[in-house]
């Protein structure tokens, strides 16, 4: 039986009709809900288990696009995406699989010391990028990622999905309008680290490598170094050669609001006391290869025109909460994770991700904002950036995301100065019997130069070394 509404039906009596009727409809070419090719990015996954399985997949969005790459050093990991996607070509050598394939854009989703190589490359090609939080492993190379992304006009989202909270909107609403008055101190605070922090490194044992596990491309920048074992899938976020630690991890989601409210830029100065292990009596442990048990950091912000007091950023992890204000008491509780903004006139208040703001104006009852009836955070944030990359740079779309590079690059290295000021805090030299820490002071910053300027040795954290091979630019 000869079937209804066939394109080749179609092309005939269109040709027929005359001019003024070119574009084939979609309904006729793919049935109902059928997208175009061309109307879809083709997209590769650069880390594709875990949590780079849910950025594929909502970059996929349902079929809007096209994952036509997926690589991953661990395919047992990355098995689901792996089966979901079947036509989409496998690797585990992101290098490979940019030169072998056609594509728009790369989501990205590695241990934190290969995120800026990778996105380096893919926005060297023309395309876009979407990068796990946070953006980079070094201040250095958030800079290089904000200036390419500018450079090759490329649409950029960092992967800090709260950025899209309506929570965070309504902050910026009540600060822009002046609700708690003049700002000078936040707390910002994380129940992290949940996975070991504060140890040594664990030993190699390469034995034990899983025979279908890539780890010379897990390794990427970092130094040679054989397989060890419980690095690989999550550890490896307590050791500052792969990873950044609790601060890292969460504070490109728990900064973001009020960062983003208060308008600010780089920070002038930061200082960092951390956690002390004790394995016998008065002997600490010395593990500078390691993220701390818990630290406490403080980042100033210079007054300018939006902040005539300077700010003053407060950040405890470990689990060390802040005190409750005496004017919140019986009315706040601070959750696991969370920010208080204090005001000359009250308090602001949210969750992470920008949760559930809540405003504290002295003398009057308080305001909750109800944050629970949007969708999916992690699907708002992605798609926004593939539709963005549709639209292409500099366009309303482009300019509406909420952590496009040129946001979240100079947000990343404020983040970064904080881990900068806590690997300072080791830095130690033989002094008679003991050690003589230098670097346990204030440090004071020169954003526009990344620059400590009263301890040059501190200034070794701006950047790193990279393996021969997997080196970056020029850093």
């Amino acid at each position: 039986m000869k079937k209804k509404n066939s394109r080749r039906d179609f092309i005939k009596k269109t040709a027929v009709a005359g001019a003024g009727f070119y574009i084939v409809p979609r309904n006729v070419l793919g049935g109902t809900g059928f997208i175009a090719p061309s109307d879809q990015l083709a997209i590769v996954s650069v880390g594709s288990g875990g949590k780079g399985g849910s950025d594929l997949n909502n970059a996929y969005n349902g079929g809007k696009n096209r994952i036509v790459g997926i690589c991953d050093i661990d395919f047992e990991r990355a098995g689901e995406a792996i089966k979901n996607h079947p036509k989409a070509k496998v690797y585990s050598d992101f290098r490979k699989m940019f030169d072998e394939l056609k594509f728009d854009a790369a989501t990205i989703s590695t241990p934190d010391h290969n995120h800026a190589i990778i996105a380096y490359d893919a926005m060297q090609r023309g395309k876009g990028v979407y990068v796990q939080k946070p953006l980079t492993h070094t201040i250095a190379e958030a800079r290089l990622l904000t200036i390419t992304a500018r450079e090759n006009r490329v649409v950029t989202q960092m992967g800090n999905q709260g950025g899209s909270n309506i929570g965070v909107i309504k902050v910026e609403e009540w600060v822009a309008a002046g609700k708690i008055g003049t700002i000078d101190f936040v707390n910002v605070w994380t129940n992290r680290p949940v996975w070991p922090q504060g140890v040594g490194m664990p030993e190699a044992d390469a034995a034990q490598k899983p025979a279908d596990l890539d780890w010379d491309n897990w390794i990427g920048t970092a130094s040679n170094r054989p397989f060890t074992p419980n690095l690989h899938p999550f550890n490896w976020r307590g050791f500052w050669e792969y990873g950044t630690g609790a601060l890292g991890d969460m504070g490109c989601h728990i900064f973001d609001a009020p960062y983003k409210a208060l308008k600010l830029g780089y920070p002038s100065a930061v200082e960092a006391s951390v956690a002390d292990v004790f394995k016998q009596m008065w002997t600490p442990e010395y593990t500078p290869e390691a993220c701390p048990l818990s630290s406490r950091v403080t980042i100033d912000f210079p007054a300018d025109a939006n902040n005539p007091k300077g700010v003053v950023f407060e950040w405890t992890d470990g689990g060390i909460r802040p005190a409750t204000p005496p004017e919140l008491l019986g009315k706040y509780n601070p959750p696991a994770n969370g920010i208080i903004m204090r005001g000359s006139k009250g308090y602001i208040t949210c969750d992470v991700y920008g949760a559930n703001p809540k405003l504290f104006v002295n003398g009057e009852d308080p305001v909750a904002f109800d944050t629970s009836k949007q969708g999916n955070l992690d699907l708002i944030h992605n798609s926004a950036w593939t539709e963005a990359v549709k639209a292409g740079f500099n366009s309303a779309e482009h300019k509406a995301l909420t952590s496009s590079f040129d946001y979240a690059g100079p947000f990343t290295e404020t983040v970064l100065m904080g881990n900068l000021a806590i690997r300072a805090h080791q830095l130690r030299k033989k002094q008679g019997r003991g050690f003589d820490y230098y670097g346990r002071k204030k440090l004071t910053w020169d954003g526009e130069n990344m620059e400590i300027t009263n301890l040059k040795e501190a200034n070794q954290f701006v950047t790193k070394p990279y393996r021969d091979g997997w080196q970056l630019a020029n850093l």
